[in-house]
């Protein structure tokens, strides 16, 4: 659908202006759809994608018109060279505002966003060299090659130009190894942190880049209208703009130019007829946009473009799952193994408390190269908390955490990550609406280098087609090999577990830490899994897991080490650990002494205990 629908919005926007019967009318409110666009654009990667709402977009736009005006009328400065010191400014206050609002979440940002947006519109109102509240006039129009971009029609293939390349260039970010690092920022950002990927860089980057598109519309705005002042940049444009990208669809490209056109569109109508229909000249437009919000909220809340990209896969079958697989691409270098039996992972009396609470009690274990260890016990014994502990997600209150013969506690999780930890989750945490293939790309983060300017220009083929063929192979290594372009909400839970396992796997850990990898599937595919884990045990890697099914531990693991209340019960070889009655004790309840702890599994009613 992308590609015939780009065509032909192209060919379209080429031939408007040079039919003579195109109402001039046409041709300004196209221009102003395009400057809308460019703005929208950076919302859908800011509040669509990342999910962090700003209200202040349009002070951004501000400042890119109000310095190329000053610059021009005032210094008589070239627009073009103005616009590089536009982005420039533009890009040191984004900079500064989002290295401090960023760190606020929940209600606070869009707040934050509300009082900074305010602060710059007052500023330009009231800065004696940029004209207070009567604006600057008299700005040079562009020229391009000795043409003049005087008129509207002449400036209109610039704008349009420039609309298009922050479409192409946002599509190439979102679908880069950036782009899946700032898709997981809305609902997976503790995930991501877990394969070495620094989120509080990516809000910064996706802040910037909305504000540097902000800034481009202003600069072509100014230059448009030949003078600014501070009206078309206050806080109703920014709310309006923000209502632009709920509409059209706020995590999709396209959904930028559809919101803008119908907000715009539909704005310059209710104002001709609302004053006719209600016999005043009252501003009722507000309270429509506002009903339209609380419909589009209720009954799509994704936006109008999803809803009709939906209905063109359904009528002409071009959905993505049936694409083929990546193409073959270098393989990606691989971490060294220890050598075999060496010391991997050593815990050492680590200690969590919650208050009052003992999740962990001084535990202590050792894992070698090559070897797969059990961390078992009952439902809140605290084995997910010592992989939280191991692996940055939570600190420990007092002990040592050693991998490698390295410190690691006290280490966030992303540090931990770059030195070769992978893990999966108690609760799978995937990101539904990206693909399979997408989702264990992201665990290969960091196995290549891949910078937002090299993402937006599309120079980064080579590379991305490595980490697609990387998580390609381990989606066959797992048996998800049919399944690379379905969305990974749509797998069952079993699925989900496999995925995150080989999404860990891409990450090419030393050691790799699997929180209940068997729960959900069935059992031809546990022995799918175990066959795949002993596979990686005899290329030298080390596994560390919590699973509640007995019989898959038990024949899979070298040693088990037992949990209970958070402290350590037991630890010794599968036989050892069957044999022992304090196990046995903690999970029957001291019941029949001649029942074996391999008699124990999910599905019995002692399940649940697990």
């Amino acid at each position: 659908m992308r590609h015939w629908l780009t065509l032909l919005f192209i060919a379209v926007l080429l031939v408007l202006p040079q039919l003579g019967a195109t109402p001039e009318f046409w041709i300004t409110q196209l221009n102003y759809i395009g400057l809308t666009s460019l703005v929208v654009l950076g919302l859908v990667l800011l509040t669509g994608v990342g999910g962090l709402t700003s209200f202040g977009q349009a002070a951004f736009v501000g400042l890119g018109a109000y310095t190329t005006a000053y610059l021009t009328a005032r210094l008589g400065w070239s627009p073009w060279f103005n616009l590089l010191v536009g982005m420039a400014v533009t890009m040191m206050v984004a900079y500064i505002l989002g290295a401090i609002t960023l760190r606020l979440s929940g209600h606070f940002l869009p707040l934050c966003t509300l009082a900074w947006g305010l602060a710059l519109y007052y500023l330009f109102g009231n800065l004696e060299f940029l004209g207070q509240y009567d604006g600057i006039s008299g700005i040079a129009p562009l020229e391009f090659f000795g043409i003049s971009l005087s008129s509207g029609r002449d400036i209109y293939y610039l704008i349009w130009a420039f609309a298009l390349l922050a479409m192409w260039g946002t599509r190439n970010l979102l679908n880069s190894r950036p782009g899946r690092a700032i898709r997981a920022l809305k609902h997976g950002s503790g995930m991501a942190e877990s394969f070495g990927v620094n989120m509080g860089n990516y809000k910064v980057i996706v802040f910037v880049y909305a504000a540097l598109l902000a800034c481009v519309s202003g600069w072509l705005y100014a230059h448009y209208q030949r003078a600014v002042s501070p009206s078309p940049f206050g806080l109703n444009y920014g709310i309006e703009y923000l209502f632009m990208a709920v509409l059209g669809g706020a995590g999709s490209v396209w959904g930028a130019v559809l919101g803008s056109a119908l907000v715009l569109s539909l704005k310059d109508q209710l104002q001709n007829w609302l004053p006719k229909l209600l016999n005043t000249d009252i501003n009722f437009e507000l309270i429509v946009f506002g009903i339209l919000m609380v419909l589009i909220l209720q009954y799509a809340r994704d936006g109008l473009w999803p809803i009709l990209h939906k209905a063109w896969e359904q009528v002409f079958g071009t959905q993505k799952r049936n694409q083929a697989a990546p193409p073959q691409a270098e393989a990606l270098p691989q971490r060294e193994r220890p050598q075999a039996g060496s010391l991997v992972l050593e815990v050492n009396k680590i200690r969590k408390e919650f208050g009052g609470l003992v999740a962990v009690n001084d535990i202590s274990f050792t894992l070698n190269a090559g070897q797969i260890m059990g961390l078992i016990g009952p439902n809140g014994a605290g084995k997910s908390t010592t992989f939280n502990l191991i692996t940055g997600v939570l600190s420990a209150t007092s002990g040592q955490v050693s991998f490698l013969g390295q410190r690691i506690d006290g280490k966030p999780a992303r540090e931990i990550s770059r030195l070769g930890v992978g893990r999966t989750f108690q609760h799978v945490q995937l990101l539904p609406t990206m693909t399979v293939l997408e989702n264990v790309a992201l665990g290969a983060h960091l196995r290549r280098n891949v910078g937002v300017v090299s993402a937006v220009l599309h120079t980064e083929r080579r590379s991305e087609a490595e980490l697609l063929h990387e998580a390609a192979v381990q989606l066959q290594r797992v048996g998800l090999g049919d399944y690379l372009y379905e969305e990974a909400g749509n797998l069952a839970l079993g699925q989900q577990r496999i995925l995150e396992i080989a999404r860990a796997l891409a990450s090419d850990p030393l050691l790799l830490l699997l929180d209940e990898p068997a729960a959900g599937l069935r059992y031809k595919e546990k022995q799918e899994l175990a066959k795949v884990l002993d596979q990686l045990r005899s290329e030298g890697m080390s596994i560390l897991l919590v699973e509640h099914d007995m019989d898959f531990v038990m024949n899979l693991t070298d040693k088990l080490v037992v949990m209970d209340f958070g402290t350590k019960l037991a630890e010794g070889l599968p036989k050892e650990i069957q044999e022992n009655p304090a196990v046995l004790e903690a999970y029957l309840g001291g019941i029949d002494d001649d029942l074996d702890l391999d008699q124990v599994n999910e599905p019995a009613s002692a399940g649940a205990a697990l």
